[in-house]
């Protein structure tokens, strides 16, 4: 699956954002893992593993625009909707993030 990480998405309504934007990631956390905790803060705390589909798990677009804008700022790298929305797990997101910062 070809990757437009150029590509943006629209900021959600009011612009909220999730505490601590743009925070570092912690470098002792696998990547997939980080990711799966990002969208359990938008999941009302579900617990996520790193292959949980999103929407299987309760996911919607809304959901999704939020978890995009908190990824931008906490990985620097931005994803498409239609990429995000093709990967569908955690594990796939985070290798787009991959190749995103090897692409910087």
């Amino acid at each position: 699956m070809e990757s437009s990480l150029k590509a943006t998405h629209p900021q959600c309504e009011r612009g909220e954002t999730s505490e601590q934007p743009g925070a570092r990631p912690d470098p002792s956390v696998p990547l997939a893992q980080g990711v799966a905790e990002i969208w359990a803060e938008f999941l009302d705390g579900r617990e996520v593993g790193a292959d949980d589909s999103f929407f299987e798990i309760g996911g919607n677009s809304l959901v999704g625009i939020r978890i995009l804008d908190r990824l931008s700022q906490t990985y620097g790298v931005q994803l498409s909707v239609r990429d995000f929305y093709l990967a569908q797990t955690p594990a796939r997101i985070a290798e787009l993030i991959e190749r995103g910062r090897d692409r910087t």
